[in-house]
């Protein structure tokens, strides 16, 4: 994460690298709220509490942080979210740490998904911005194939189903929960995240047809 300090000529230490992660989270919450064409590197810092000329010290331009705080988005998230489905035992169990992994990342970055949305929005011009953020959804895409490609191979996916069917059914669902976090409060993000729980689980639905308990 030191890589555009050092490139900049700034010692790299624990007080630069303190103020890079305030100007990245400044950016990430002022493209968010403003929209990127109006989060400017005077709003940025102003937020960031310090100098625009501080901030230059540290990135070239707006552009130059607004890409900085994608590669740390997934730098920070595509590890843990491989780590909580290595950590489950099961299909059901690696998709259900899947959601819960995904609910921890919009809690741990409350701005991320809305920041994404400002910077993809119609007219922003920012393609190779947007190409950063594809290559985030592409690594999930790759851990989501992976849980299924295992099932198939365990004998646990159905056979009527095909692993490219089933990842890409699971995908959407996670490209949902995204939207879900950008249009929703916290409670009902929460209640989404609870409802696919037992969606996975198999416990969703109950009544006439759907013993209590069924699968899982």
């Amino acid at each position: 994460m030191s890589e555009g300090v050092a490139s900049l000529g700034r010692p790299v230490g624990s007080r630069g690298e303190d103020t890079r992660e305030r100007i990245i989270a400044a950016t990430m919450q002022c493209v968010a709220e403003m929209g990127y064409a109006r989060a400017t590197i005077r709003e940025i810092a102003r937020a960031a509490d310090m100098t625009s000329g501080s901030l230059y010290h540290y990135f070239p331009n707006k552009a130059e942080i607004v890409k900085a705080a994608y590669l740390e988005v997934g730098q920070a998230t595509m590890p843990g979210l491989a780590a909580a489905v290595d950590r489950a035992d099961g299909l059901v169990g690696k998709l259900v740490a899947l959601i819960d992994q995904g609910a921890q990342i919009v809690q741990d970055y409350p701005h991320a998904v809305a920041f994404d949305r400002a910077v993809r929005a119609p007219g922003t011009d920012r393609a190779v911005l947007s190409k950063i953020s594809d290559s985030i959804f592409a690594s999930l895409r790759e851990i989501v194939e992976a849980v299924i490609v295992q099932a198939h191979r365990d004998g646990e996916l159905n056979p009527d189903v095909t692993p490219g069917g089933a990842a890409n059914a699971v995908f959407a669902i996670m490209r949902g929960l995204y939207d879900d976090a950008a249009l929703t409060g916290a409670r009902d993000f929460r209640a989404t995240v609870q409802a696919l729980q037992l969606l996975f689980q198999g416990r969703l639905i109950t009544g006439p047809g759907f013993p209590s308990g069924a699968g899982g």
